[in-house]
């Protein structure tokens, strides 16, 4: 399960009460736990759920060596020391985790409420798919607009290049010539050229927001961490501070590489020649839903490191690194029959009585279900168009920018001519 990944570890000391002495080990986060292991033993010496924890501070032992001190329901209080990068960024990334899993919680009343159906999860399952298709198609739409402002590009280039021609060919046939019937126009009657085809064309899309989390950001350096946001935009990506700062913006084109280091963590790297990368490495706990995202725009520049690679070869441990098909996910929730065969011997009894215990669908969640398919059918239809219509832009853009290549070249001969 996605709650067993390790999100982060650290080494650090933990005081151990009963013997009234720190023992050094390690900090273990995942999404839903704490752990504190020691290092001789290797044993567990504290697991806490972050469900039940209800205060993370910042405090010093002694009054001189600083630690964080982690309240739990039962008033039992733990105390972390010797924190490595700091204290500041364990505390940054572990209240992050602790805040997020709080904020996900049902309320009081959906707590005392029946458990979802099978329906219900469903609806939820296919809500997602919709949300993720829409996702895809903005970013398809944004790449559409681009080829539309390159094919507008090429077909000033071919106007110009028009231009060009006409001048040369006035200049290789004056009006002094006897053979020419082309009069001489001056260069005052010349119009002049527009601007590059660079300048025509629209601004780097509209910047329309597709996903934006709270983060734990850290430029270069891990020992720099703090709270912030990541932004997933149609034309790049922003990081933002916890002021709402803006710290950094990656243009689409300029980001040259994103390693996802687990399914909670990645880093995007500017390369520059002459002088330092801009790198920020982004912890998040709302990363699973933005790397399915990421690997939709960056695909090419995308890295899943040996962590990332391990958990997809595991099939599922974790959201962001594989994905469950959907028809896979609707028949694990319809009874997951591959998985409750009955015996060769099982009577007619038993079978009736697993049908009461998975009750049917009802008419209301069947009837949202077709809306939600309708919906994806309609997303997939106008996707599976804007690609063919993408692909004859392409087609164009290629015959274009030949035809453009012969077109500078002849003129490139003829000029060297009339030197």
């Amino acid at each position: 399960m996605s709650g067993d990944v390790r999100v982060h570890s650290w080494p650090c000391s933990y005081y151990l009460d009963l013997e009234k002495q720190w023992v050094p080990g390690k900090l273990t986060l995942t999404p839903h736990s704490l752990k504190f292991s020691a290092d001789r033993t290797e044993e567990v010496l504290v697991g806490l759920p972050l469900s039940s924890i209800t205060e993370i501070r910042k405090e010093t032992s002694l009054f001189i060596f600083s630690a964080i001190t982690v309240l739990e329901k039962g008033q039992a209080k733990h105390w972390f020391g010797s924190l490595r990068p700091s204290r500041n960024v364990v505390f940054n990334i572990i209240e992050h985790f602790w805040r997020e899993l709080l904020l996900s919680q049902p309320g009081p009343a959906s707590s005392t409420a029946s458990p979802k159906t099978r329906g219900q999860e469903l609806m939820g399952l296919m809500a997602t798919s919709q949300r993720r298709m829409e996702d895809t198609s903005k970013v398809l739409h944004h790449q559409g607009e681009q080829l539309d402002s390159v094919m507008r590009g090429l077909e000033k280039m071919e106007s110009d290049l028009d231009v060009a021609d006409r001048l040369l060919t006035e200049l290789e046939t004056p009006s002094w010539w006897p053979f020419s019937s082309k009069l001489w126009k001056m260069p005052a009657e010349v119009k002049p050229k527009e601007g590059v085809p660079v300048a025509t064309c629209e601004p780097f899309g509209k910047d329309g927001v597709v996903i934006r989390v709270p983060a734990v950001v850290s430029p270069r350096t891990e020992s720099h961490s703090k709270p912030g946001k990541l932004t997933v935009l149609v034309s790049g990506l922003e990081i933002h501070d916890s002021s709402s700062l803006l710290l950094h913006r990656f243009e689409r084109e300029d980001v040259d590489d994103i390693k996802v280091h687990s399914p909670y963590e990645v880093s995007i790297r500017q390369r520059f020649i002459g002088k330092p990368d801009v790198a920020y490495r982004v912890i998040s706990a709302k990363m699973p839903e933005v790397i399915p995202i990421l690997e939709v725009q960056f695909s090419k520049k995308i890295e899943l490191l040996e962590d990332a690679l391990m958990l997809r070869s595991r099939g599922g441990a974790s959201p962001a690194v594989s994905s469950c098909s959907i028809q896979h996910a609707a028949s694990r929730l319809m009874g997951c029959a591959s998985h409750r065969e009955l015996p060769a011997g099982a009577q007619e009894g038993e079978q009736l009585q697993l049908q009461r215990n998975w009750p049917l669908l009802s008419e209301g969640e069947a009837q949202e279900l077709t809306q939600i398919l309708s919906k994806l059918k309609g997303l997939a239809l106008d996707t599976e168009a804007e690609l063919e219509r993408q692909d004859e832009a392409l087609d164009g853009i290629t015959v274009a920018v030949d035809r453009a290549t012969l077109t500078v070249d002849k003129h490139n001969r003829r000029m060297r001519k009339l030197m």
